[in-house]
């Protein structure tokens, strides 16, 4: 293949024009929009070989000055888009893509950088896209996998290519074991023999602005950090990824933030993951899914976002601090 075939867009848009590539097998469609060209040529490979059918492969340039008329533009039924960097015009467009595979069977796939991870998660809000950070091959392969276990038996174009055991083994557990997690806090009480004495109550702590009360009494921010610190110290002597959990990693550093009247932002709640942040990704998606986690917009500034702890969660946690005070006294 010629260097030529991905530096240029293999559609016109908005004009009826059907691709003059038409490569791929009968799945969904997919476009591609990278400025590296070798991405590009990786991206279509990968698509081709799971079974889909390339419907553009251009630089995200051509994205961008669609503008307004993105909402009209023909689209695939996937839209792969790598910036690594964004600007006001790619967050745009974002916001653009975003917006129209909400209201549509359109998914999206993003990948993009630590720095400018934030900004993008703020402008995506409405279609839970598939977010990405500076990924490899094989996590782009992988999130094509979940893309397409998620759409409706067929692709709507055509049928896709079943995942691999492996790949279909991956999903399903990082599904259940956050199912698990949600299923495990649920149940979560004071016990059949009805509740016990809870420790000496001290003042609530403040929540964050607009945050609800909560009869049951979170542990003091200063206890939950030490815990954090406990974790984080096994590091030191033993290999950390003998004890990655990103779930609780997440749930004990949003339980601290909340009690410190802080916000947090995704990109610093991967890193309290102790996970790759596209991993880390992955699994916020999956706390929001179970009722766990909430996604909150600044408002006073649209292009940023935070997460949060439910209702929910924070009643299981104060719960969970509740009983294991009774038991243990510098849990971890």
């Amino acid at each position: 293949m010629r260097d030529a075939d991905f530096l240029r867009p293999d559609f016109a848009y908005g004009g009826g024009a059907t691709s003059p590539v038409g490569r791929g097998g009968p799945g969904p469609g997919l476009s591609i929009y990278a400025n590296r060209a070798h991405l590009r040529a990786s991206l279509r490979e990968d698509a081709e070989a799971a079974g889909m059918r390339l419907v553009a492969a251009a630089p995200l340039a051509d994205l961008v000055t669609l503008g307004e008329n993105l909402a009209q533009a023909r689209l695939a039924e996937v839209i792969l888009v790598d910036c690594p960097q964004v600007d006001a015009g790619v967050l745009a467009a974002l916001a653009r893509l975003d917006m129209r595979a909400a209201s549509g069977t359109m998914r999206l796939i993003v990948s993009t950088g630590v720095e400018a991870l934030d900004d993008v998660f703020a402008c995506m809000d409405q279609s839970s896209p598939v977010l990405l950070v500076d990924p490899d091959r094989a996590e782009r392969v992988l999130a094509l996998g979940r893309v397409l276990a998620a759409m409706p038996a067929g692709g709507g174009a055509g049928g896709v290519r079943e995942l691999s055991d492996d790949d279909r083994l991956m999903l399903v557990r990082l599904t259940e074991q956050v199912g698990q997690i949600a299923g495990r806090i649920d149940r979560l009480d004071l016990g059949a023999a009805g509740p016990r004495p809870a420790p000496p109550a001290k003042a609530p702590p403040p929540l964050l602005p607009g945050g609800p009360a909560t009869p049951a009494q979170l542990p003091d921010a200063r206890l939950v950090r030490r815990i954090i610190r406990q974790r984080q110290l096994r590091g030191r002597f033993l290999d950390n990824d003998l004890f990655a959990d990103p779930a609780w990693d997440m749930l004990l550093d949003l339980t601290a933030s909340r009690l410190e009247g802080k916000r947090v932002s995704v990109t610093s709640l991967c890193i309290a993951a102790g996970v790759p942040p596209t991993t880390a990704l992955r699994w916020i998606g999956q706390m929001v899914d179970a009722g766990l986690f909430v996604r909150l917009s600044d408002g006073t500034d649209k292009r940023r976002a935070f997460i949060d702890l439910s209702d929910k969660a924070v009643q299981a946690m104060a719960r969970y601090f509740a009983e294991i005070s009774l038991t243990a006294p510098a849990p971890i």
